[in-house]
């Protein structure tokens, strides 16, 4: 196994923009790190999770999810375009804010991003598995990537604290770029184009 590239490849799928570094970024602009935290808490777990899952389930899955990737898409486009509209509106209102930077929506984000689900789909059965079949292997790959995506979520908290009072000033043009963002993945994913 060659493990630079390996994490070369974790590094860049985890740090780049996506839906949920999206999310947190905007998260940190109105909410502060603290409350993004919580967020970033239900998304790093989320993320462990679908990790595991596909380490145990790979071969079952790789069979089952051809025919559920174009619903998956679907459902990840429309609830990538919900957040776009929630990032649009921040600052507008108290309860919209809310709703897109707590644990349980940091949680959710990750089951319907498919980012993160052919990322998790495909990292263990290209990197770990044709040169590690015991369950301890797969156990601790799954621990390092989730280690390094909770450092990649984490480093978003910190540019948004850094940055926090000029995205702040520049609140309305921010929250547009953002959800323009999120309306931009939400196309590629849904396979349209």
């Amino acid at each position: 196994m060659n493990i630079a590239s390996f994490i070369i490849y974790c590094i860049l799928v985890t740090f780049t923009p996506g839906p949920t570094n999206i999310v947190i970024l905007s998260s940190v602009q109105h909410h502060g790190a603290r409350k993004t935290m919580e967020y970033v808490g239900g998304a790093t777990l989320a993320f462990g999770l679908l990790l595991a899952a596909s380490a145990m389930l790979n071969h079952l899955l790789a069979g089952i999810i051809p025919h559920i990737l174009g619903i998956m898409q679907i459902i990840g486009s429309l609830y990538m375009l919900y957040l776009a509209y929630q990032v649009y509106g921040m600052g507008r209102t108290e309860s919209t804010t809310q709703q897109s930077s707590g644990f349980v929506s940091g949680l959710l984000m990750q089951f319907v991003n498919p980012k993160v689900l052919l990322f998790t789909l495909t990292v263990i059965p290209s990197y770990v598995m044709p040169y590690y079949d015991s369950s301890a292997a797969a156990f601790s790959f799954v621990m390092l990537i989730t280690v390094i995506g909770f450092l990649a979520f984490t480093t978003w908290v910190v540019f948004g604290s850094v940055f926090r009072s000029f995205l702040q000033q520049h609140q309305q043009v921010m929250n547009s770029l953002m959800a323009l963002f999120l309306v931009y993945s939400a196309v590629l994913v849904s396979g349209i184009l």
